[in-house]
């Protein structure tokens, strides 16, 4: 009897991965600001948005409206003068209009980007880009532009992420230079919330301490499918 042997099918060709199936990673860097206690106060959905770490490059997408716009004069003035610096505030006081918030891994510096886009009733929607960083004496720090950034410290309070200001700075030459409390606008709390079935509310409001609320926006938000 003549041994055969087995006749094996070739392996089939890769098939390519779709940016859809690109791997999320898991990422550690806002649980290890919070501390263990804290992290596992939060609730589930809120911890699983602030695990995701996309690979070099690719983007999450949130989409949502705008249900809050209030601005006091002093805040309309701050919004106009923060131009200077690439407009980092929302110009618009429109309510119930869309909303866009995609966060994009940032290859050079291992830090998040984030942009923001707000339609408006009349004209062009404003978009507003800044990046996060994992850096600085509290181990967050988030740039809006032309060298201008703010330390910021993270919290649980009543089941929601808190980010709040913890000074300001502007970069200059390679120096960085702190920037006193009298030419701050004040301080900068967003606040991440969980609201149920995929939804999140995110709010910004900037408080002076003599003039007080400049700005608050209020936002309610879910997870596109990519």
């Amino acid at each position: 009897m003549t041994n055969r042997l087995p006749i094996v099918a070739p392996d089939p060709e890769p098939r390519p991965i779709r940016p859809a199936e690109q791997p999320i990673l898991g990422d550690l860097r806002f649980r290890a600001l919070l501390g263990e206690a804290d992290w596992a106060s939060l609730p589930a959905p809120v911890r699983r948005r602030f695990s995701k770490r996309l690979a070099d490059g690719h983007t999450v997408v949130y989409v949502g409206e705008i249900r809050e716009a209030t601005a006091s004069r002093a805040g309309r003035f701050l919004i106009q003068a923060a131009r200077l610096i690439g407009g980092p505030l929302p110009v618009g006081a429109d309510v119930g209009v869309p909303s866009a918030v995609t966060v994009t891994e940032d290859m050079t510096t291992g830090g998040q980007i984030w942009t923001r886009l707000y339609a408006r009733r009349c004209g062009f929607p404003q978009v507003i880009h800044s990046s996060k960083r994992f850096a600085g004496p509290t181990g967050l720090e988030e740039y809006v532009g032309y060298g201008v950034g703010m330390a910021l410290t993270v919290h649980v309070e009543n089941e929601a992420l808190v980010f709040r200001s913890a000074g300001y700075f502007i970069q200059v030459f390679g120096a960085r230079l702190t920037l006193p409390s009298w030419l701050t606008p004040g301080a900068l709390t967003v606040t991440h919330s969980e609201i149920g079935e995929g939804r999140f509310g995110f709010s910004l409001e900037i408080v002076h301490p003599r003039l007080g609320r400049l700005i608050r926006q209020y936002g309610v938000f879910r997870e596109t499918e990519t």
